[in-house]
């Protein structure tokens, strides 16, 4: 690939995943992760999107330590997971549109088979982040405390940053 074809496609990317990860900060889905990818790989051109990468990383790390700091968020979280991945399974079996459904035939479990791969996809991705969340800070203050240092750092360090600037 030339230097401006990757350049390019690495533009698209990023801002893509950027995007997603904003829609996802009030849609269901791994906003500040996908955030978080987003501005690495704008880093690798922007020197703004550089200053931003390790701030939105530590702060999607304490929403996973925050999302398994008890039992309900753990369930709840578990629970939803699972329930996306039944959805999509739904998607995947596409059954008829019950007698109920009061609108069109149409929007009836809209986009078919990929919708339903990508919701199943997610509900693994999610029980994987659960898991490692789990494993990194669930019953562990210190490296919650860890974390919340190093956040106090990065923020510091940027808005020093920005000031130079």
């Amino acid at each position: 690939m030339t230097g401006a074809a990757r350049r390019i496609v690495l533009e698209v990317v990023g801002w893509a995943l950027l995007l997603a990860g904003v829609a996802a900060l009030v849609l269901p889905g791994p906003g500040l992760i996908l955030m978080f990818l987003g501005l690495a790989v704008l880093s690798e051109q922007y020197a703004w999107a550089e200053r931003w990468v390790k701030p939105v990383r530590l702060r999607a790390l304490k929403g996973a330590a925050e999302s398994v700091a008890t039992w309900p968020r753990i369930v709840m979280s578990t629970a939803f997971a699972l329930a996306l991945m039944g959805c999509g399974v739904l998607w995947i079996l596409s059954p008829e549109e019950p007698s109920w459904w009061p609108a069109d035939d149409s929007l009836w479990l809209p986009g078919g088979l990929w919708t339903g791969v990508t919701q199943i996809l997610s509900g693994i991705l999610a029980l994987v982040l659960i898991g490692y969340s789990y494993r990194r800070f669930h019953g562990r203050p210190e490296a919650v405390a860890e974390l919340e240092h190093e956040i106090d750092d990065a923020d510091q360090r940027r808005e020093k940053s920005q000031k130079s600037s």
